[in-house]
């Protein structure tokens, strides 16, 4: 259900005390938490004296997440141990090698590959912790003469995970939108910060050949950009060098107007992560998806009425306002809906490019792919 910014401040009422930042009871590692220290090993705990059952979730300490960190919103039935990891990449990591957490975020593609590769020992709920417009994070050498996005063929284009989900989106929009042949770009795979690999993906193989290069330079993927030796880069974060080097900017400069248009012909806001849970977990516990899943949305809720509060701004962005004035505009108030039905288009999007850039072997209806809540 769409919900105004008004709505939502009617829900800091009821927060009452709680639109501080955590209750007294709040893990007394919290502030260390937050700016991402290292995690306590997996234990995995079923059932605590008292009926409750023991779930550890690795995510990071996004706002919409918070609540359920402090303790102040707990699902039903659950002891959620809440394990904060500040590094996407190494959840996904963990999660898909050694199935090391009960419930974690987990790459939106990753789960999608493994599904239809039958090697998905996750189900997923339509949770979405991670959303991101990506028109802003195509970075070019402008001398390389790219000045559109058709240009970008025949070049040679960085990416830190060919089968990232935020290139997926990428490569979808510049072909969709744009016409862009994905095939006459040579993509190079690494770092964009550091010389090597990103991350220890656990990946499921391409269906057909890609013209993809491991970059084995001794150099990131900012710096070959930097050089000339890549002509642009794209992905999940933006280089360094942007901001910094004069020659190094983004493809679309007035991104924000352009991934408004783009929201508002194709209802599409990019989908990073979803919430995955252990199959067999899920299998022993079949009523822990839908307790999740409303506790997630209560904690997002509580999260929004705070934002809304702008007597005394809860982030750290001086003109909030306008930007909350946007979500009401685009997005009833509420741009991190949760379900499948506010989120088909994007969901049905992410699958198409997954099927064009040969992920997966069919289309998947996307209902599919949730377990029912």
């Amino acid at each position: 259900m769409k919900r105004s910014r008004r709505m939502f401040l009617k829900l800091a009422g009821a927060a009452g005390a709680a639109a501080t930042i955590g209750p007294a009871t709040a893990p007394s590692a919290a502030a260390a938490a937050l700016v991402g220290v290292a995690h306590p090993s997996t234990q995995i705990v079923r059932d605590k004296p008292g009926g409750a059952l023991r779930i550890n979730f690795a995510c990071a300490t996004y706002d919409r997440m918070v609540p359920l960190y402090t303790r102040e919103v707990e699902p039903e039935g659950v002891d959620l141990n809440f394990m904060p990891m500040e590094n996407p990449r190494e959840i996904f990591d963990r999660m898909a090698r050694e199935q090391a957490f009960d419930v974690s975020e987990f790459s939106s593609s990753e789960f999608i590959a493994r599904y239809d590769a039958g090697k998905c020992p996750f189900v997923a709920i339509p949770v979405f912790p991670s959303k991101t417009f990506r028109h802003g994070f195509i970075v070019v050498n402008r001398k390389s003469g790219i000045t559109a996005p058709k240009d970008l063929e025949g070049r040679r284009v960085g990416v830190p995970l060919y089968t990232m989900t935020a290139a997926i989106f990428i490569r979808g929009l510049l072909r969709n939108e744009y016409g862009v042949d994905l095939d006459k770009i040579r993509w190079v795979q690494g770092a964009v910060e550091n010389a090597g690999p990103n991350g220890e993906p656990d990946l499921m193989p391409l269906l057909k050949p890609v013209a993809i290069e491991t970059n084995n330079s001794g150099k990131s993927l900012d710096q070959l950009l930097e050089d000339g030796a890549l002509d642009a880069v794209l992905g999940a974060t933006l280089p360094r060098s942007l901001g910094r080097n004069p020659d190094i900017v983004r493809l679309f400069p007035n991104f924000q107007e352009v991934e408004k248009d783009y929201y508002r012909r194709t209802q599409i806001f990019p989908i990073m992560h979803l919430v995955a849970i252990r199959k067999d977990l899920y299998q022993e516990h079949p009523n822990l998806a839908q307790s999740l899943y409303d506790a997630f949305v209560r904690a997002k809720e509580r999260a929004l009425a705070r934002m809304n509060q702008t007597g005394a701004l809860r982030v750290m962005v001086p003109w909030l306002q306008v930007d909350l004035a946007t979500n009401d505009e685009l997005f009833a108030g509420d741009p991190f809906a949760y379900g499948i039905e506010p989120n088909r288009a994007t969901l049905s999007a992410l699958v198409t490019y997954m099927h064009e850039q040969a992920m997966i072997s069919k289309p998947i209806p996307v209902e599919e792919l949730f377990v029912k809540v």
